[in-house]
């Protein structure tokens, strides 16, 4: 990549990055359960039907029925035992119940243990996105050597644009460190 026009171009680029990283981390926080139904636990579910594996959501509508029940609108009878068992299989804890084409998903009150594996699952996720970040200002800051090795840049602006990228790094490993607190609270929270 030829040398930006300035230091805002390059900031914009990993930022956009940087934000990629925190949405994946707000997505994989949705699918942890946490003590209130949402539609969003079971869209990581994939589904054996049609001889393909598919999302859930391509075969089902997900929806809240009550604080501690979902319900699974399947489209095809002829997919709904599929549904039942892949849900069941999930290793979400889940037991499905079969009424015709509805499966209703009553959500087990979460025992502590289960509480402290979800809180460790969203440790794990929370640093998977810091690995994400770190390599989003490993890419910048090669960019930026890159640049003053061929002379595009002096060796002050370098360290500026450096000193710039490191800020930007800080300020997104904070956000991570802030959704991971939030999630853990829902988590723990009885």
């Amino acid at each position: 990549m030829a040398a930006p026009a300035d230091l805002n171009t390059l900031k914009q680029d990993l930022s956009r990055r940087m934000d990629g990283a925190l949405d994946s981390l707000r997505k994989e926080f949705s699918g942890l359960r946490t003590g209130r139904a949402s539609p969003a636990l079971l869209e990581p579910i994939r589904v054996e039907v049609y001889g393909a594996v598919q999302p859930l959501v391509q075969v089902a509508n997900i929806s809240v029925s009550g604080p501690s029940m979902l319900s699974v609108q399947v489209w095809d009878r002829g997919a709904t035992k599929a549904v039942e068992v892949a849900i069941r299989d999930s290793g979400l804890g889940l037991n499905p119940q079969a009424e015709g084409q509805t499966i209703r998903v009553p959500l087990p009150p979460l025992t502590q243990e289960r509480r402290n594996d979800l809180a460790k699952q969203a440790a794990k996720y929370a640093e998977a996105a810091k690995v994400a970040v770190r390599g989003v200002r490993r890419d910048g800051m090669d960019q930026i050597k890159g640049w003053e090795k061929k002379s595009e840049i002096g060796k002050d602006e370098a360290k500026d644009w450096s000193d710039e990228v490191q800020k930007l790094t800080d300020l997104t490993i904070k956000k991570v460190d802030e959704l991971l607190a939030e999630k853990e609270k829902d988590i723990k929270a009885v």
